[in-house]
């Protein structure tokens, strides 16, 4: 399972001008999961599953296919069994919380320990 709140590596480059400019890129890799059945878990409460069809920097979703699990209406933080299909979706990413495979998890390397 993915866990992160806007977590981002900066890099820094040279520019034309001599000047050095830094430039964001995602520490989560999410091209392995493209075309893959995923689960996201959203602030709020919500979950859905769908196809991870694209993404970018920022870590907007685009599913297919999804399914939104809706939630309990005595506890809104409880998903229940019930669903609806909701078919191709954009998610922003500043409301996901998790991302993970729906076929399962594995465990990754923490991004935040520097490597000799």
């Amino acid at each position: 399972m993915f866990i992160f709140s806007r977590f981002t590596h900066t890099q820094a480059h040279n520019d034309k001008s001599g000047g050095e400019k830094k430039k964001k890129e995602s520490i989560v890799d999410l091209s392995k999961y493209l075309e893959k059945a995923i689960r996201i878990k959203f602030q709020g409460g919500r979950e859905a599953t769908g196809t991870l069809k694209g993404y970018d920097t920022l870590l907007n979703l685009v599913l297919d296919s999804t399914t939104e699990y809706l939630r309990d209406p005595d506890d809104p933080y409880k998903v229940t069994e019930d669903s609806r299909q909701l078919g191709l979706v954009v998610c922003r990413g500043t409301t996901i919380i998790s991302i993970c495979p729906v076929d399962g998890m594995e465990p990754i390397a923490n991004p935040f320990i520097q490597h000799e």
